[in-house]
This record gives structure tokens, sequence and C-alpha cells, in this order.
């Protein structure tokens, strides 16, 4: 089998030339002058790898990712230690500026085997391997030992119409780390992020975006990330937060390849990260002819996607529970592994009628889906309001309110009695960047 091959920056002819002689499976088919024209070839169908000679700065995750989509592996050559471990973090094979021939052609066909997720079949060998490939110097450092993360993602989805995402989201972070949990608190919502507002945070930085794009640059480590993040402390518990964007225009700067890094390295310096996802699950391919544009939903479907729990938030009224209905439909169909918990927000008899739980059963195992109602949140309007026209959480302005303790009870196990305790005093917040 063939492996044509593009080449990208003013390569060493013996490079291009000694692939050649080799009379292997990996042939040359074009020479581009940067990456720009490279992505172009590629998107063609015309190669199936690609060998970055110079200019591997210019690689971020969004370009390997679009690479990736069209099945092309990324070679890029360097002798630098650190531009090979940031190559590594997005993806990306390396090798030494002198690497012999041969050495290249087999990791060319290892790369492409291993983005087909099979090992390199007899076909795709190169030539045997000699005495002086086999020594041939690695340019990848030892790996770094942070590794795949062991905390657990949140996401809290519900549909269009205000169900209360953001502050079910928010109070379950303040609830974690009121528990003794390290918590960060992530703002996905490409259409009206809110979080900084609900929390009172002064915040013009859009720290989820900066995150993005330090992460598709592959330079996004866990300092970096801390930096980012903001803190909030409460008198009972400390939290980290990444706002969202700024402006709801702002949503390229949340792509899916990038925002997966982002949710990784929270996984590994926080037991629990919360997403506010948004509503929407639209695939926006279907909308426009560029099947490789950033997609304004990727960062809800994404988080959706990579979530160990995802919350099904849904408005407790007439208007709020069908939409509820045709978005678990939507989500289902749109990320099948999800195993959504669904839970009544804003419950009251008023809206309903009498028993208020009991006929939101009844109603939804008539017309519902599959997934049952797992939690109702009761209707605490002065609480809510408390904690809104104070940028605070339930836990500070309103200990004892039902609300509170029955979203505490979706995260924390077992529910704490009510208590008195000093740990709830009126003590001031104070909020920091790290």
């Amino acid at each position: 089998m063939s492996i044509p091959v593009v080449t990208v920056g003013q390569s060493r002819e013996d490079l291009v030339g000694g692939l050649e002689r080799l009379h292997g499976p990996v042939t040359v088919v074009r020479r581009c002058a940067e990456l720009a024209e490279l992505l172009a070839v590629c998107q063609s169908g015309l190669a199936r790898a690609a060998v970055v000679a110079e200019g591997s700065e210019g690689l971020s995750t969004s370009l390997v990712d679009r690479l990736g989509a069209v099945g092309v592996a990324i070679i890029a050559l360097t002798d630098n230690a650190d531009e090979a471990a940031r190559l590594r973090r997005i993806g990306v094979a390396s090798a030494l500026t002198g690497v012999e021939s041969e050495e290249l052609s087999n990791r060319i066909a290892d790369a492409v085997a291993g983005l087909t997720g099979a090992g390199r079949p007899a076909e795709l060998s190169a030539t045997a391997d000699t005495g002086a490939a086999l020594a041939a110097e690695r340019a990848e450092p030892r790996p770094e030992m942070d590794g795949p993360g062991s905390g657990k993602i949140i996401a809290v989805w519900g549909p269009a119409g205000a169900p209360g995402r953001t502050t079910v989201a928010a109070n379950i972070a303040g609830e974690l780390a009121a528990d003794g949990q390290d918590v960060m608190l992530v703002d996905a919502d490409t259409y009206g992020a809110s979080v900084a507002a609900v929390l009172g945070l002064l915040d013009e930085s859009a720290g989820l975006a900066q995150a993005c794009r330090l992460a598709d640059q592959g330079q996004l480590d866990s300092a970096a990330l801390r930096k980012i993040a903001s803190t909030v402390a409460t008198a009972s518990g400390t939290f980290r937060v990444l706002t969202g964007i700024t402006r709801a225009d702002r949503w390229t700067e949340l792509r899916a390849s990038a925002l997966s890094l982002v949710l990784e390295r929270a996984r590994q310096i926080v037991d629990t990260v919360v997403v506010d996802a948004g509503f929407c699950l639209e695939s926006d391919e279907e909308l426009s002819f560029d099947t490789m544009a950033p997609r304004r939903n990727a960062a809800t479907l994404r988080s959706l996607e990579l979530a160990d729990t995802v919350f099904a938030v849904g408005a407790a009224d007439p208007v709020g529970v069908p939409r509820l209905v045709r978005a678990l439909a939507e989500l289902e169909g749109a990320v099948p592994q999800a195993a959504p918990v669904v839970v009544m927000n804003k419950v009251r008899a008023s809206a309903v009628g009498r028993s208020p739980e009991r006929q939101l059963r009844d109603a939804w195992e008539r017309f519902g889906p599959a997934a049952g109602l797992t939690a109702f949140l009761p209707y605490d309007s002065g609480a809510a309001d408390a904690a809104l026209l104070g940028g605070s959480l339930l836990l500070e302005v309103a200990q004892e309110s039902p609300l509170r303790h029955s979203i505490r009870q979706l995260v924390c196990a077992p529910v704490q009695q009510k208590r008195k305790s000093s740990v709830f005093s009126s003590t001031p917040r104070r909020r920091a960047k790290d």
C-alpha cells in the first residue's frame, strides 16, 4: 500500500530524495511552502501524511484536528525538546531534523496506522530495519507524569427558556466545594454565558477562551490553567471558575478540540469539573458547505460527550415540561452515550396544581421519555433572588432554603442535616486571581 506524503518548509533535499530512493511505500507527492498550502492540498485528498520540516510552531490543535478529520497524519521535525513536548500534547509525532530517511519512513507509516487505530500492516512497512535506524535518537522527551485526569466531569444542560441551568451549576460547584472537594466551574455556554454575573465576578477576560487559546497552541499546563481560573472563596469552601465568553460572537474561540484539552487538564488538577453547558444541540455542519468550519454548538456537544454525569434541567411548568421532553429526544440523537439525570426545577403548585411532584410524575409517565424524573427542585424565589442580587450562592444567603438543600442532595451524599455552625458565618468573601 502506498502512502502519499506532502512536505512543508525548505526541507533538505536529501530528506525528500532519501524517501524516494527507499522505493518503499512512502512517496512524496507535493512540496508546500507554508502550512496554509499544506492544509489545502491535504483537504483535496492528495495525501495521507504530512511532514512539517520547518514552521512546526504554526501547528495548533485546530489545524491538527482538521487534518485528522481528512485522514492525514502529521510528523514534525524539530531538535527542540520543549517544542517536541508541545507537539505531543496536540497530537503530533515528532522526529529530529537529522533523522535518517528509513527511520522517517517508519515514523510516517506508524503515524498513519495510529490515525486509523490499527497496527502497521506489513504492506505499510518500509525497508528492513537497519542498525542505524534502530539506534536513531528519538525527538520526544520523557512523557510528563501527570497523565490522564482522574477528576469527574458534571455537565448541567437543559432546553431553551431559562430553566435554571446556571443557577444549578453554580450552586452544585459551591456545595461540592463546601463538602471538601476541589472544584472547577466552567462556563461553556456559547449563547448566553452568565456564570460571572451570577457569582458577582467583574470579569472581562473570558477565562475559558484564554484556556482554549493556550490549549490550541499546546501550551496549557496545570500552572497556566490555575493562573487563568478565577478563585471564588465562600465562607464554607473555595472553588475555581473559568468564566465564559463576554460576547456571543466570540463563540469561535471555543473549538471542540481545544475545549477537550481544557477539560482534560482540569480533570488533572481538581476532583470535579462542573460545566454550565449551552442549550442547543443542532449539528451546524448541516447548515454549511464547509464541513471543517468552526461549530457554534461544538462546545455544548463536546461537554456532554465527555461528561461522566449529565444533569438535564427543565422548568416545571406547562411550557418547560414539553420543551424538556423534546430536548431529551434531541439529546439521545446527538449524544447517545449520555444517560441524563432528569431534574425538574422551579417546582410549585401554582404552575402545575396541587401536589406538584405527583402531578409531574403522573404526566411524565404518560408523555415523557424513558428517562425517569430523578429530582425536584422547589421554587424558592426569595432565596434565588437574594443570591442573585448579592452575587452569592444559596449556601451563603439562604442556608436553610429548601432549594439549597435539594441541590445539595443531588451531589452530596449523605446529605448533612440542617445545622448551625460558624462555618456558615457571614464573613465576607474574598475573590482574587491566582
